[in-house]
């Protein structure tokens, strides 16, 4: 009977990702290393793409740095890479950096090292250190969530979303807007989000108050705590613009727990258009980003690289900025 690999991983209670990337020299521990081993040996298995990869240099394997693997935001970008990549028979290898950047610098470095066709690296803050191995590598790679020089890039419009939602509030009769961000080290929501807040409230005409910028973590915890700094510091700030909804939900949490009616007494606005935007009550008025279009346009970027040549990737720079839009519900 032929074997494959995804009886090769049951016989060896590991994943089939994880038979993958032994099989092309990636990083397996050595436990993992063992059981697969002793399976190969067993059987005699030799994997029709590790004997084409031999004659070939190709893999069909595609590296992808993300920056947190339990996010919902990931997991959209991802879902439309595949849809792109396994119709034409690539596979992708997840590497997890929980928004670390020595991790990413790490990763970037194993796939360097190790066999995929290409590189996929949804960006949070590129360093010189970054560009540094990037440049190294000779494989191509492709740039998700950043505009990155010299990379074909597929990136939101981060500014000018925080920007049109600060006017939209304003817009509903609101002029002391609150505004509870994340660190700057995360360029799109970090950054462009926090500086569309302020040249919102700039450009329209009211005086920007530092008081009502707060800046935590990614986490509804951080949102909820956020919130109780800035009502408890002024009690005239009627709306509230979170960068994601995740934190958005904590700020609603905070609200209600402390007799603010929402959005009868403070209205709130996420970003993201998260699947717990539309079950929160109440349902949260945010913006829609195209995540998974992000994922399948930055596949199919890769594909074209592939399909010209890994020569000729250095001069094929693709930078799409992708649009997005309001999604009105009953939070404002």
């Amino acid at each position: 009977m032929a074997l494959n690999i995804i009886d090769i991983a049951k016989l060896a209670g590991v994943s089939k990702s994880t038979v993958s990337r032994y099989l092309n020299s990636g990083y397996v521990s050595e436990e993992s290393r063992s059981k697969i081993q002793k399976v190969l040996d067993e059987t005699g298995f030799q994997p029709q793409r590790h004997a084409k990869s031999m004659r070939t240099k190709k893999t069909n394997l595609i590296g992808v740095i993300v920056p947190k693997i339990s996010s919902e935001t990931i997991a959209r970008v991802v879902e439309g890479m595949t849809d792109i990549f396994s119709p034409k028979g690539y596979d992708v290898l997840i590497a997890n950096t929980n928004l670390s950047i020595e991790k990413e610098i790490e990763y970037l470095n194993i796939f360097k090292n190790n066999n995929v066709d290409g590189i996929i690296f949804i960006a949070t803050k590129v360093t010189d250190a970054h560009i540094k191995v990037m440049n190294d590598v000779q494989v191509p790679i492709v740039v998700v969530g950043q505009e990155i020089n010299g990379y074909p890039s597929v990136y939101h419009d981060d500014y000018n979303a925080a920007k049109d939602s600060v006017k939209y509030i304003i817009d509903k009769g609101h002029k002391n807007i609150g505004f509870v961000g994340v660190y700057k080290e995360d360029i799109s929501v970090g950054h462009y989000r926090t500086k569309g807040y302020i040249d919102g409230i700039i450009e329209s005409g009211i005086k920007l108050n530092e008081n009502y910028i707060k800046i935590g973590e990614f986490s509804s915890e951080s949102g909820y705590n956020l919130a109780k700094e800035i009502m408890e510091n002024d009690k005239d700030v009627t709306a509230i613009l979170a960068v994601t909804d995740n934190i958005a939900v904590g700020v609603i949490e905070y609200l209600r727990e402390n007799n603010y009616r929402v959005p009868e007494d403070v209205v709130v606005m996420g970003m993201g258009d998260s699947r717990i935007s539309k079950v929160i009550t109440p349902k949260l008025t945010t913006i829609h980003f195209h995540y998974k279009t992000s994922g399948r346009k930055s596949a199919e970027i890769m594909c074209e690289i592939l399909g010209n040549g890994i020569n000729s990737s250095k001069n094929l720079y693709k930078n799409i900025k992708l649009n997005y839009g309001l999604i009105e519900r009953d939070s404002i």
